[in-house]
């Protein structure tokens, strides 16, 4: 009976470990300000980058990516022995994903998902998330704004996983709804960055924060 419940500590754990805000960890482990008291103050590989600082924005993007990945790719690999299937799957991936939006170490006050959601993905399979990657790292290159590379990959990515059925990867209808899940959380935590898209009062990626 007890197995029939074996995605329910999965799911926990997932959360638990999507809770881990390293922009704030490597932040303090590296001496800096906490990303939340400037710029955005959105706990984010974008906003340490803010800092100056680039070696502490690529290990907060690498571990928030990494956080995402893990439990998805855990549960896609060896769940099967205990009775987990691509329901679990998708679940697992979609509470590392709220982990980071609301983490329970943190207040529930976390970042936007970017890198996190990207591992998640990469999980899922690599090559859907290699070609979210590369969608984000294009607008990223020829806009330089982060959120529009978001925005356009979080809208990009289900879409990829529909046209890519059969061909790539093999779809799951409950995967592509939490995909779904996400890219709609995604807009959601952008949504003050979509007014400032359209006011063209965006930060472009690499601007640092405002001196006092």
């Amino acid at each position: 009976m007890w197995m029939e419940w074996i995605w329910l500590p999965a799911v926990v754990a997932a959360y638990l470990i999507g809770s881990l805000s390293f922009a704030v960890v490597v932040s303090r482990v590296m001496g800096l300000n906490d990303p939340r008291t400037y710029g955005s103050k959105n706990p984010g590989a974008t906003n340490v980058l803010r800092s100056g600082n680039k070696k502490a924005a690529a290990i907060t993007l690498l571990l928030d990516a990494v956080k995402g990945w893990l439990p998805v790719w855990w549960v896609a690999n060896y769940g099967h022995d205990w009775g987990l299937g691509a329901g679990s799957v998708a679940l697992v991936g979609l509470a590392a994903f709220l982990g980071h939006l609301f983490p329970v170490f943190f207040r529930f006050k976390g970042g936007k998902g970017v890198a996190t959601a990207a591992g998640v993905l990469l999980a899922y399979d690599p090559w859907l998330g290699l070609a979210v990657l590369l969608t984000w790292v294009g607008v990223a290159l020829v806009f330089r704004y982060s959120s529009l590379a978001a925005l356009v990959a979080a809208l990009a990515a289900p879409f990829f996983y529909l046209i890519g059925d059969g061909l790539l990867w093999s779809s799951e209808g409950v995967i592509g709804v939490s995909m779904g899940i996400m890219s709609v959380l995604l807009l959601w935590r952008h949504a003050e960055n979509i007014q400032r898209l359209l006011a063209g009062q965006e930060s472009r990626i690499g601007s640092k924060k405002k001196k006092a």
